[in-house]
C-alpha cells in the first residue's frame, strides 16, 4: 500500500487504498478546529481512523493545558472515564473464557453480603421498605446495566440520593472496592433484575469481581493480562511521574447527568498539576477510571476489531466478542423501551446493548450513518470510539470536557468519517 504520511507511532496510509476520500476525510480537522476548538467550547481534539489493517486518518488539535498554553500532543494522556467500561468487560469476559464464572449465575454467590437485597418500594436511608426481586441479579445484568443499580448522578429519586451520600463510585481517590461493595450491600434496587436499563456503577462491580475470581487485584489483572499483551504501555488508573507532564487539563460546561451547558467559557475542572490522577488510589474504578492515550485506546479498539488478537495477542475468541457485539437487552428490545436513565453515554432510538457496550440495531432509527452490529461507548469528557465490523473500521476520538452531552459532536463525528467512505462492504 502506499505510505502517506508519518504521525504518531503509526504511519498513515494514503485513504484511497482504504476506501476513503482524502478530501473527504480532510473535513475532519477544520470542521473540529473552527466549530468546536476555535470557538472556545473544547479545549482540544485528538481523531485517528483505522481501516482494513492500516490508519487512514489521524489529527491532534487545540491544546492540552488552555491555563499554560501547552499545545495538544499525539501522546497526551486523557481521562477515559467510561471508556474504562469495555476494558473492564473484557476483562471479565476472559474469566468467563476460562471457565471461572459464567454468565447466567447469581452474583450473591461471589458476594454473598448481596444476597437480600431487596427492591425499593418507599423510604429514605432512615429507612428502607423493600420488595423481594422477581429473580436474582445476574452476572448478565452487571455486564448490560440491567442489575437494578444506579448512579448517583441520576438525580431520579432517594435510591441516587443515598448514592450521592455515601459518595458511591462517586470520589475515584475515595475507599476500596471491598468498600464500595459493602456500601451498596445497605442499598435497595431501583428495580428488580432483568426489568429495566439503568445506566450504573455495575461495571465497577465488574472489575472487583475480576479480582476476587482471579485471586489477583484488579488493576494487576488489567496490567498484565490487558494492557501488557496489547501493548498499552500508557494506560492506568494512575499518571507516574514520569509522566505527569502529558496528562491533560479537563474542562467543564456543565454539570455530569445534565444536558444544560453553562454560559461562557468552560471552566477548569482538574488541574493537571495537582489532579489527583497523579497520586495512587484505592479504588481502581472499573466502570471510569482509567487514563490513556489515543494510541493505546485504539490499540484495544483493533484488538475488539480484529475478533479478540492484536499482533500476535489473543485476549479474546472471536466467538466471544461476537457475543460482547450482540444486543443483550430482554425481548431484544432497544434502549427507548427499557431505559430508566435520565444519563449515559449512548443515544437510545435504534440502540441495543451488548455485554459492556451500546450496539447498533436499526440504523435508521438512530437517524446516523453506520452499521448494524456497529459498537461503540463514550467518556464523560466527551471521549468516544466505535467499532464497525461491516466496515472493517474503528475510529478514536478523544477530547476533556464535561458533560458529554454539551455537544452533538460525536454524532458530527460520525457522520464526517460515514461520509468520507467511498467503498462500502455493506
Amino acid at each position: 500500500m502506499e505510505e502517506w504520511r508519518r504521525e504518531g507511532d503509526e504511519t498513515v496510509t494514503k485513504p484511497e487504498s482504504l476506501g476513503f476520500s482524502s478530501q473527504r476525510l480532510a473535513r475532519i480537522a477544520p470542521f473540529l478546529d473552527e466549530r468546536y476548538i476555535q470557538s472556545g467550547k473544547l479545549p482540544c481534539a485528538q481523531v485517528q481512523v483505522w481501516r482494513r489493517g492500516k490508519l487512514a486518518y489521524d489529527t491532534t488539535l487545540g491544546l492540552a493545558d488552555r491555563e499554560r498554553g501547552t499545545p495538544l500532543a499525539d501522546d497526551s494522556l486523557f481521562r477515559i472515564y467510561s471508556m474504562t467500561k469495555p476494558v473492564t468487560s473484557v476483562a471479565f469476559m476472559m474469566l468467563v473464557e476460562e471457565g471461572l464464572v459464567a454468565l447466567d449465575e447469581p452474583v450473591a454467590k461471589y458476594i454473598p453480603e448481596w444476597a437480600g437485597l431487596g427492591v425499593f418500594a418507599a423510604g429514605t436511608d432512615a429507612g428502607w421498605a423493600t420488595t423481594p426481586p422477581a429473580r436474582p441479579m445476574l452476572i448478565i445484568d452487571l455486564l448490560r446495566h440491567t442489575s437494578g443499580l444506579t448512579y448517583g448522578f441520576q438525580m431520579q429519586g432517594n435510591i441516587d440520593a443515598a448514592y450521592r451520600k455515601l459518595k458511591v463510585a462517586e470520589d475515584l481517590r475515595l475507599g476500596t472496592l471491598d468498600e464500595f461493595i459493602t456500601k451498596l450491600a445497605g442499598i435497595p434496587l431501583q428495580f428488580s433484575p432483568g426489568d429495566a436499563w439503568n445506566y450504573s456503577v455495575s461495571t465497577d462491580v465488574l472489575g472487583y469481581l475480576v479480582g476476587k475470581i482471579s485471586g489477583v487485584p484488579f488493576e494487576r489483572f488489567l496490567r498484565e493480562r490487558v494492557f501488557g499483551p496489547l501493548g498499552m504501555v500508557d494506560t492506568s488508573f494512575t499518571v507516574p511521574a514520569d509522566k505527569a507532564h502529558r496528562l491533560t487539563a479537563c474542562y467543564a460546561a456543565g454539570v455530569l447527568g445534565s444536558k444544560a451547558v453553562s454560559a461562557g467559557a468552560p471552566k477548569l475542572q482538574d488541574d493537571p498539576a495537582v489532579s489527583p490522577y497523579l497520586t495512587e488510589t484505592r479504588f481502581p474504578s472499573g466502570g471510569g477510571g482509567l487514563v490513556s492515550t489515543a494510541a493505546d485506546y485504539m490499540r484495544f479498539a483493533r484488538m475488539l476489531l480484529n475478533g479478540g488478537e492484536l499482533d500476535g495477542q489473543r485476549l479474546l475468541g472471536p466467538k466471544t466478542i461476537q457475543l460482547m457485539a450482540s444486543n443483550h437487552l430482554p425481548g431484544g428490545k432497544d434502549l427507548t423501551q427499557m431505559s430508566k436513565s435520565l444519563f449515559s453515554e449512548a443515544t437510545y432510538a435504534g440502540v441495543g446493548f451488548g455485554l459492556g457496550f451500546g450496539v447498533t440495531i436499526d440504523p435508521a432509527a438512530t437517524m446516523l450513518a453506520g452499521s448494524k452490529g456497529d459498537f461503540f461507548w463514550g467518556g464523560a469528557a466527551s471521549t468516544f470510539f466505535w467499532v464497525d465490523p461491516v466496515e472493517d473500521l474503528a475510529v478514536v476520538f478523544l477530547t476533556q470536557l464535561l458533560p458529554s452531552s454539551a455537544y452533538p459532536v460525536r454524532r458530527e463525528l460520525r457522520t464526517l468519517v460515514y461520509a468520507a467512505l467511498t467503498e462500502s462492504a455493506a
